[in-house]
């Protein structure tokens, strides 16, 4: 909106994997990147400007070639961004380019959501409901600009065009250069991807009416059922700015839910909520990707133990719930949030490895992966975080399984090899008779495996581990 105000816009992506570090997308992050610049693109007559490098490189040279008077675009968290994207505009503007950036993926900026001595939050519900919604509500979404005037950067006559391209590893307008980023897999494992998911603005905007009509009346309860409707799905059209959270949570409002249906609305706006407390979590503690909140942990006996790590991420511990959630992730680049608990509960608690080991995999794998999501969440489930899970608290996959998906429609539905068996005994084969089994044509360590820990004994084991921590602790102090 800003800068069609202006004038003529050259639209410009810059795919920067050498700023990032560790934290360059994953494979399914980028299959969904393609499909979203693809859509983007579009959407701007082909015109979009597609460059590959150091964007703190690319950017200004690139303003002082085409002459731009200003450049305009929308804030990133991520510590690496922002400390990025600080150093772009102070080049910018040191050349006489006016630079000006803006709230495009938030609610509320996170320098804003401060408690009354002007320190973070660090509990989600004071954060949410005084720091937040009874501040400041959301703002409107911003309409869409009435008129657009783009210009074909690839149209620029003279040395321009040559520097441009000489410039950039791709330098391309439109499908070509996104096809210069190389970002779908070379091997073809995207076809369950493929299936999931469409991608783009309409997409997304098609999503979201879809869940208003469908899946948000009864969103409280039922969205902890992985076979239901009961979720959005947004959260991946969220993450790459293909709708905005201003626009969701005001459509959301209007949709009149009646009728006992207040508390529905009011549980989806609240987990909107909780991907601004992480954005909150990230922005002022820079760390936490990889260092625990709760900094104790950081003395934490975790264990390293490859073949368990390589069990959990093929979907093959011998508990059901756990592989087909694992499955979904493979197969989907998505998993249900309910199923995130509990596979993640099982990675570092009952086989106590480093959450670290699961946040990279969600990170590789997720085509919503979000570096302020992912690693508040995994703190979270491990217990180490903000306003976390107490570590004592260790989900049983069995009884979840059993609790959320009694008929084990989601089961089947991940874990073909399970579809004959009787609903008694698909939440833990390993409980099954012989007969039973036999009967399903399941052989246990065969077509499927026995479980890689006892899940009382691993409980236990976790809980020992725990204490040993709070007493050292408590020894030190």
């Amino acid at each position: 909106m800003a800068a069609a105000a202006v004038g003529s816009v050259i639209p410009v992506y810059v795919l920067d994997d050498i700023n990032a570090g560790d934290w360059a997308m994953g494979g399914a992050s980028r299959w969904w990147l393609h499909h979203s610049l693809t859509a983007l693109n579009a959407s701007l007559d082909g015109k979009l400007l597609v460059l590959k490098g150091d964007a703190l490189a690319l950017i200004p040279e690139l303003a002082r070639q085409l002459n731009a008077t200003q450049v305009v675009w929308n804030r990133c968290y991520e510590p690496w961004r922002v400390q990025r994207d600080k150093r772009i505009k102070e080049q910018l503007l040191q050349q006489g380019t006016a630079a000006h950036s803006f709230n495009g993926s938030l609610l509320w900026e996170p320098w804003q959501v401060l408690k009354e001595d002007q320190t973070p939050y660090k509990v989600f519900t004071p954060f949410f409901r005084r720091g937040c919604i009874k501040a400041a509500p959301p703002a409107r979404p911003i309409p869409t600009p009435s008129k657009l005037h783009l210009l074909d950067a690839q149209l620029i006559s003279g040395d321009n065009q040559h520097n441009i391209t000489q410039l950039t590893l791709s330098g391309l307008t439109g499908d070509a250069g996104i096809g210069a980023l190389k970002l779908l897999p070379v091997m073809t494992w995207d076809a369950g991807l493929q299936a999931r998911w469409k991608v783009g603005e309409k997409a997304a905007n098609h999503r979201l009416m879809h869940f208003l009509q469908h899946g948000i009346r009864g969103y409280k309860e039922g969205r902890n059922f992985p076979a239901r409707e009961n979720v959005s799905g947004l959260s991946p059209h969220l993450h790459f700015g293909e709708i905005s959270p201003r626009q969701v949570w005001h459509e959301a409002l209007a949709a009149g839910l009646s009728g006992g249906h207040e508390n529905d609305l009011d549980c989806f706006q609240s987990e909107l909520g909780w991907r601004e407390f992480s954005y909150g979590l990230l922005f002022h503690n820079t760390a936490l990707p990889r260092r625990a909140i709760q900094t104790r942990f950081e003395h934490f006996p975790w264990q390293k133990n490859p073949p368990l790590l390589s069990a959990w991420q093929r979907g093959e511990t011998g508990i059901p719930l756990v592989d087909a959630g694992m499955r979904e992730l493979w197969q989907t680049g998505y998993m249900h949030n309910r199923v995130r608990m509990v596979t993640g509960s099982f990675l570092v608690k009952n086989l106590l490895t480093h959450w670290h080991d699961g946040e990279d995999w969600f990170w590789d794998c997720l085509v919503d992966a979000d570096l302020a999501s992912n690693s508040a969440s995994w703190q979270w489930i491990a217990g180490c975080g903000a306003d976390a899970a107490p570590y004592f608290r260790v989900f049983n996959a069995v009884t979840q399984s059993e609790k959320f998906d009694a008929d084990g429609e989601y089961l089947r539905r991940y874990l073909p090899e399970l579809a004959r068996l009787p609903e008694k005994y698909i939440h833990a084969p390993f409980m099954a008779p012989d007969p039973v089994l036999r009967a399903a044509g399941i052989k246990l360590d065969g077509n499927y495996p026995r479980p890689v820990v006892d899940l009382k004994q691993s409980r236990e084991q976790a809980l020992a581990a725990f204490k040993s921590l709070t007493t050292g602790a408590a020894e030190e102090g």
